[in-house]
């Protein structure tokens, strides 16, 4: 049996530049808190446990004094800025740069729509970290549109600014533009794809790479929004796609008379995951 890991699969530089902030902190300092997971892989999280970083949620994060706190690539609201500045927190701040640019994007767009009685959108997953941190440059007053119902909330005779969460699908994000322009009756629309083109030029080499295997094996982490994303293309372009987030999800059965294999995975999954989900496949 041939099996292919997929070469362009794997850490996007966001997660590559959070996860080396974390290491290289942990070589001076024994302790380091996480705000939140730093990649939404669960294993990759655990090993860098072992090494010293605790994850905490928010409300434990509005507890804490002079420590040491990883801001990751997802982002923060202004709010856990202007905590850790009162709070003699040391932030080792992972922002993606992406994610940057985007909040500092929406931060000058609510001012402008403050001015001209406007609305902010962000299209995205309401509760998902960097959501959160872009709807805090809004002073939390911007609309999300997670479900088509959401779109109802938006006042079509008011002019409307439409951003998107950096890993969400950029044909999902067309569609509610153009939905949003057609309501609009204002005749103030701006729409911006924000979508990262590290995350979204990954769909489609996925398309080719999907159909050259008669098996594709998909490893992602469960609460990873892009690796959803990313599989349900692999399993558009070649039924036979499973999502594993371990070697320990792999069956059997799944590999009877295939004879090449593609291993694959989200922008938050590690190299050394992939490969360790190849090795077993090679021992069925």
């Amino acid at each position: 049996m041939i099996v292919e890991i997929d070469q362009k699969s794997g850490f996007c530089f966001g997660v590559v530049n959070a996860i080396g902030k974390a290491e290289e902190t942990l070589n001076t300092d024994e302790k380091l808190y996480s705000l939140g997971h730093i990649v939404h892989n669960e294993l990759e999280v655990k090993r860098l446990q072992e090494i010293g970083l605790h994850t905490i949620n928010h409300d434990e994060f509005f507890r804490l004094k002079d420590c040491k706190v990883l801001i990751r690539a997802h982002g923060e609201p202004p709010s856990t800025y202007e905590y850790a500045r009162e709070n003699n927190i040391t932030l080792v701040d992972a922002t993606c740069p992406v994610v940057l640019k985007l909040q500092q994007r929406v931060n000058k767009a609510a001012e402008e729509m403050r001015n001209e009685n406007g609305q902010v959108v962000i299209f995205g997953h309401r509760g998902h970290a960097e959501v959160t941190g872009l709807a805090g440059q809004t002073n939390d007053s911007a609309i999300i549109i997670d479900h088509p119902e959401d779109l109802t909330r938006i006042d079509p005779s008011r002019p409307v600014v439409v951003f998107s969460q950096t890993t969400k699908s950029v044909e999902d994000f067309r569609k509610l533009a153009q939905n949003i322009q057609e309501q609009a009756t204002s005749g103030k629309v701006k729409t911006h794809d924000t979508v990262c083109r590290q995350v979204s030029n990954r769909v489609p080499h996925l398309e080719k790479f999907a159909v050259r295997f008669d098996a594709v094996v998909f490893v992602g982490g469960l609460k990873s929004s892009n690796a959803q994303v990313l599989f349900d293309v692999c399993k558009r372009y070649n039924p036979r796609s499973y999502f594993v987030t371990s070697p320990d999800d792999l069956q059997q059965d799944w590999f009877s008379e295939v004879e090449k294999v593609g291993i694959c995975g989200a922008t938050s999954t590690p190299q050394w995951l992939m490969e360790k989900v190849a090795e077993k496949i090679k021992q069925f």
